[in-house]
């Protein structure tokens, strides 16, 4: 429009736009080249807001040590295989993941995990491609190579979460795509207002374009209004709304993967900002997964028998209860046979078969199925749950012999993180197949204020759909596999703990660590993603509401000056900027989790 005024008073200067003195070439060239200047700023400051992206490429090491024919080689790192040999010196780093077959190290994993620390790998342990070796040189067989790889997962989540759309984005963009009709319509009524009325009542020959020495005493109604008009359009192109979410996001989501807390998508972002309640899986999530034998109560016979029965009874068992037993019963030089049957029934316990005799080890809810008489031994299971342990019964040819108890140690910063989540007013809940007393006394040992006992595995999803019945946005907190279907039902599942197969998990937040204080960090980072989001959606309407007026010359009357379509332009382009830098202000943001002492030693002083 101001290219083609400027011609037709170059050449026909009579035709009735203002003549010659009335050219807006400047004005023409300048507002593209302000345009262009802003989406310059704007690419520049968006792409820090990715630089997460660019820190995790940079990682992957681009050699790899392994043995072929007996020999060292040196290879490209996309070639190594599943199941090579790769070997690690001192100071190098782990070009993918693998299992340690040789060797003792120390290995740093701040860089993928966020953990501060090395930590110790030794024959067996799984060791994470891009992390850097520190001391000792060890051997380790390839189990994931490419895009398996646990760095390129996140790669992949990071770039997932960045590309996808919040529901609070789709909102803005609706709103965008209506404010961008109602623009057009307030621009034309602009120019309808200026060339009927306006320019006859107001306009005087020492007009001026603001912050410029142009004066406009020769322009006539239709250039007077035409300017007008196209300033408005100019002044409020919409490009900052359209980059305030985006841009949080990328941001956000790129601060999560610093700490090893991965958004499948930003939808899973502002999900988890909006959370209500928690609710913890008990076993491997609040404790540690990996419970030991405390008691061995015998009703008849001796304790070594009923251990040794129990052993028996859970030697084909997977479930970490089993295990505590088997290595109880082995620390007491007792090897456990293999049974002639075993039956593991879900929820309660085992059922199996030695030399013709048949053995029950479980809860409460097995021995009544089985008719099985408690009769002398419920007090004794009573104190034991009271203690926070499970107490399994065992019984030999439907008669109970006596009592094995099992203590899981809870975590170290489970406590920690249940007061933190409490500190932010969300509620906690804690869910388990365990007895109520058992449930009940490790709820009180980290602070839990809800506890759902006895609840079948197949049954915790309908707990937390009984919670979002009441109004509230629930997350589930478990290890992403017996708790899928909870994870699954939840407005956020939080998978923790998830070892290289993050890719595999149902949740929608995956944490690296087994690090419960991460829960928290992941809903601090989710809250500060959001908040900005919002204050970018603040900024880019506030500009727009405030511009949208100066453009169509509501000050012209008073001041007899308009905003250039080039000033509007420079306006606009900044307003994009202003966005961005608000946006970056996150890449100092640190969750208040880890700003805190972590010991409650350090917090009494």
């Amino acid at each position: 429009a101001a290219y083609g005024i400027a011609v037709i008073n170059t050449f026909w200067p009579d035709a009735g736009f203002g003549g010659r003195e009335v050219t807006f070439y400047e004005a023409a060239a300048l507002l593209p080249a302000f345009i262009i200047f802003g989406r310059y700023l704007e690419a520049v400051t968006r792409g820090r807001t990715s630089e997460a992206i660019r820190r995790l490429l940079k990682l992957q090491p681009k050699t790899a040590r392994v043995v072929r024919d007996g020999q060292e080689v040196n290879i490209p790192a996309e070639e190594v295989q599943m199941d090579d040999t790769v070997v690690v010196r001192p100071g190098e780093a782990i070009p993918v993941d693998g299992v340690l077959i040789q060797g003792y190290s120390s290995v740093d994993q701040s860089m993928v995990t966020g953990e501060s620390i090395p930590v110790e790998k030794k024959t067996g342990d799984e060791v994470i491609g891009a992390t850097l070796n520190k001391t000792g040189a060890f051997k380790f067989r390839a189990s994931r190579v490419g895009k398996d790889t646990m760095l390129s997962q996140i790669i992949k989540l990071v770039e997932d979460a960045q590309t996808t759309k919040a529901p609070i984005q789709k909102i803005a963009d609706r709103v965008a795509g209506k404010f961008i009709l109602g623009v057009h319509t307030i621009s034309l009524a602009t120019f309808l207002f200026w060339f009927f009325v306006g320019f006859n009542l107001w306009f005087v020959p020492q007009s001026r374009l603001i912050l410029t020495p142009y004066y406009l005493s020769a322009v006539g109604a239709f250039g007077f209004a035409l300017l007008v008009s196209v300033t408005v359009l100019v002044i409020s192109c919409p490009c900052a709304v359209g980059l305030a979410t985006p841009s949080a996001i990328m941001a956000g989501s790129g601060k999560g993967a610093e700490y090893g807390i991965l958004f499948k998508g930003a939808d899973a972002i502002e999900a988890t900002a909006k959370l209500q309640v928690v609710i913890f899986d008990k076993t491997g999530t609040l404790t540690k997964g990996k419970p030991s034998v405390t008691d061995v109560i015998a009703k008849s016979g001796t304790q070594k028998e009923v251990l040794h029965l129990a052993a028996v009874a859970e030697k084909n068992s997977e479930h970490p209860l089993g295990e505590a037993i088997i290595n109880g019963a082995r620390a007491q030089g007792i090897e456990p046979e293999d049974a002639g049957t075993f039956e593991a029934v879900p929820g309660q316990g085992v059922v199996a078969s030695l030399d013709g005799r048949s053995i029950l080890l479980g809860n409460r809810r097995l021995m009544a199925e089985r008719k099985v008489s408690l009769e002398g031994l419920i007090s004794e299971a009573e104190r034991l749950e009271q203690e926070g342990k499970t107490a399994m019964f065992v019984a030999v040819n439907d008669q109970a012999i006596g009592i094995v108890a099992v203590a899981d140690t809870i975590k170290e910063t489970s406590a920690l993180a249940v007061e933190e989540l409490h500190r932010m007013g969300i509620e906690v809940a804690m869910i388990t197949g365990d007895n109520r007393r058992t449930a009940e006394a490790i709820a009180k040992q980290v602070g839990i204020d809800r506890v759902l006992a006895e609840v079948m595995p197949e049954d915790k999803a309908s707990e937390v759909k009984k919670l979002q019945q009441e109004g509230k946005n629930v997350a589930m907190v478990g290890d992403g596999i017996n708790d899928a279907p909870a994870l699954a039902q939840a407005n956020v599942g939080i998978a923790i703990g998830s070892g290289t197969d993050i890719a595999k998990e149902t949740g929608q937040v995956i944490l690296v660590k087994d690090d419960l204080l991460d829960v928290v960090a992941g809903i601090q980072v989710a809250k500060a993603t959001i908040r900005k989001v919002k204050e970018n959606l603040f900024w880019a309407f506030g500009y727009n509401t405030l511009a949208i007026p100066l453009g169509m010359g509501i000050l012209y009357p008073f001041s007899a000056q308009v905003v250039s379509p080039e000033l509007a332009a420079l306006l606009m382009a900044f307003s994009s900027v202003s966005v961005t830098l608000n946006t970056l202000r996150m890449r100092g943001f640190v969750p208040a989790v880890r700003r805190r002492p972590q010991t409650s030693a350090t917090r009494n002083q």
